[in-house]
């Protein structure tokens, strides 16, 4: 994974992300620090109404452009327009400074609304490009870096603009930081590899409102991405709601002082990061969306335990960080904190993923763009939220942590409940990572567009979900309808949208509805997979392929890729010796291998040949 990071395609890109973001919240909390603790540098003296004007200054391009910039990014070459972004943060970056030395701060704070703006630009294009210089193996890696990158180039930037206001020579380095790190963004960005316009987008045009419009089309068109946008933006209305409070509750809650809240600050930002290199380490170097439950799960399980982790009473003096970790609740704020960033990485990296991976090439930028918008909308929100519960109803800062922890499980059972996918590929993650050792090869030679229909040997009853684990692509699988019936497995199944059989002498109904499925999902594009041989295996040989496979494809002729199980014989799911769920045999832990072989073409094969090739592609290890 680390290598990456050395590879052109990459390690550019990375920098000039990490440097960016950097720079925005060096530039933003100084601001901010200089504009609170300072007197008479504003027409007005209301330091709330400041902090509020500078929040939606920062935030309102995102809702501005953010359409605007998903359709620029997908109409040129999206390292140009990068270099492009990253020389107007050069120019944003040398008139701050002029008006620093000026003390022009109501020039300030509209550079902070062009450094918004040029976020609002940035975002599209630094998701959007990852397909194009990755391969699809790489993908969530590309993503988990990215996410650390951010995160904690969030937190150097805003303890860089906190320590650099207490200097002597503040204006100086501040001025030294800002340029140096606009500059080093933009040379990194010079190394970054082309990356054409995508397929079939349309010319430019600066037509914000039309824009917005097709932007919030393109996210209703596909339901899986439209719940994917909400769950992302789920997760920054949470952030916003942790580290919009940390001072308050750092204070109030922990008696702690300002060097408390940057080990807050610490805590959240070190538990991302490394919640989102976790995620790549579990993901086997694919878009697992299983990931995604753990990661809500262990949100409001540490959510829930923050909000119970405050002492009853205070002393009257302030802590600092060392007082503070000597104290019993000291550690265990944090170790929660560090655990909801953890978790929060889990949910995050492949929701971004499966945005790039399954957004239309032509479209891919302005998902980007509407996720930005969603975001934008629910940081918004979460503060409205923020006044609601804590100075309308009067809630104190854990209680209000505790209503975000319970929020959060409502919406994660709402979002599952309508997008089944993401519980589906949980009980796959954990089915391949407690019973089974799963390894795969050759199976990029499944198409990664179109119809394709792939055909393997049965050995156990769980066979479907392995193979929907292994595979990028979802799989509608065909399956004996004594399976599809079986207790506890069956709303998997169903989930899969899996297509129950049985032979016509048992049911000529079921019989040709199936046919007729198979025949649709096929035309429509869908990778369907069956097991010619119609049954499990009960000695570990491989049965008769049936005559069914070549009457699929006499009416749709496509793609067939020959796959064979190796190793699944003797599992716990298996038929051999007592049978398949009998106590006290079965091997726990198996080793596995899933292989495929280039896809035939579907005119051309026959079920004899196929099978005399699954055969070989197995091999002796049953």
């Amino acid at each position: 994974m680390i290598a990456l990071l050395s590879r052109r395609r990459f390690g550019p890109l990375f920098f000039t992300q990490a440097l960016g973001a950097a720079n925005d919240n060096l530039f933003k909390n100084a601001l901010m620090l200089m504009l609170t603790f300072g007197t008479g540098l504003l027409p007005w003296d209301d330091k709330s109404l400041t902090v509020n004007i500078a929040a939606g200054l920062f935030i309102l391009p995102f809702l501005l452009f953010s359409a605007s910039a998903g359709h620029l990014a997908d109409s040129m070459d999206k390292a140009k327009l990068i270099r492009r972004i990253k020389l107007a943060e050069i120019v944003i970056m040398g008139v701050a400074v002029l008006a620093l030395w000026q003390q022009q701060y109501l020039w300030l704070l509209g550079l902070l609304f062009l450094m918004g703006a040029q976020s609002a630009f940035f975002g599209p294009v630094k998701y959007a490009i990852l397909p194009q210089l990755l391969s699809p193996k790489e993908l969530i890696s590309g993503n988990a870096w990215v996410e650390m990158g951010t995160f904690v180039a969030i937190l150097l930037g805003t303890i860089a603009g906190g320590l650099v206001v207490g200097l002597e020579q503040m204006l100086l380095w501040l001025a030294l930081g800002l340029l140096a790190l606009a500059v080093l963004g933009y040379v990194s960005a010079c190394l970054i590899p082309p990356a054409p316009a995508s397929p079939g987008a349309a010319p430019f045009r600066f037509q914000p409102w039309q824009q917005t419009k097709a932007m919030v089309r393109i996210g209703h068109e596909n339901r899986t991405l439209f719940l994917s946008l909400m769950a992302i933006s789920w997760f920054w209305f949470l952030g916003a709601g942790y580290l919009t409070q940390f001072p308050t509750f750092a204070k109030d809650s922990l008696g702690g002082d300002n060097t408390v809240v940057t080990a807050l600050l610490v805590a959240f930002s070190v538990g991302v990061a490394l919640g989102s290199l976790l995620c790549e380490r579990l993901s086997g170097g694919q878009v697992e969306l299983g990931l995604v439950p753990i990661g809500s799960l262990g949100l409001t399980l540490f959510g829930l335990d923050l909000a119970f982790a405050p002492p009853a009473q205070l002393g009257s003096e302030l802590l600092g960080i060392g007082a503070y970790l000597a104290q019993p609740y000291g550690w265990r704020v944090l170790i929660d904190l560090g655990l909801i960033g953890v978790f929060g990485g889990l949910f995050i990296v492949p929701l971004y993923a499966l945005l790039q991976q399954r957004a239309k090439e032509s479209e891919r930028a302005r998902v980007i763009a509407a996720n930005n918008v969603m975001n934008a909308l629910f940081m918004v929100a979460s503060a409205g939220f923020g006044i609601l519960f804590l100075s309308v109803m009067s809630l104190s800062i854990p209680q209000y942590f505790a209503v975000l922890a319970l929020m959060n499980a409502v919406v994660a059972l709402y979002v599952y409940k309508q997008l089944p996918e993401f519980v589906l590929r949980l009980c796959i993650w954990l089915l391949s990572h407690s019973f089974y050792r799963v390894r795969s090869r050759g199976l990029d030679n499944i198409p990664r567009e179109g119809a394709a229909l792939l055909v393997c040997n049965h050995v156990s009853f769980v066979d479907a979900l392995l193979i929907a684990g292994a595979c990028r692509r979802p799989v509608r699988f065909v399956m004996d309808k004594g399976i599809f019936n079986t207790p506890g497995l069956n709303w998997l199944f169903r989930t899969a949208k899996t297509i129950p059989i049985c032979s016509q002498k048992a049911d000529p109904v079921i019989f040709e509805q199936a046919f007729a499925r198979i025949e649709q999902e096929l035309k429509d594009g869908e990778v369907v997979c069956i097991f010619p041989e119609g049954k499990l295996t009960r000695d570990g040989n491989i049965n008769s392929f049936r005559p069914g496979v070549e009457k699929i494809l006499a009416s749709t002729p496509v793609p067939v890729v020959p796959m064979a199980l190796r190793g699944l014989w003797g599992s716990f799911f298996s038929h051999q010796g007592k049978g398949a769920f009998k106590p006290g045999k079965g091997r726990f832990w198996s080793k596995v291998e899933l292989v495929a072989e280039p896809a035939l073409a579907g005119a051309e094969v026959k079920a004899e040949a196929l099978e005399t090739q699954v055969r070989a592609l197995r091999g002796d290890w049953a």
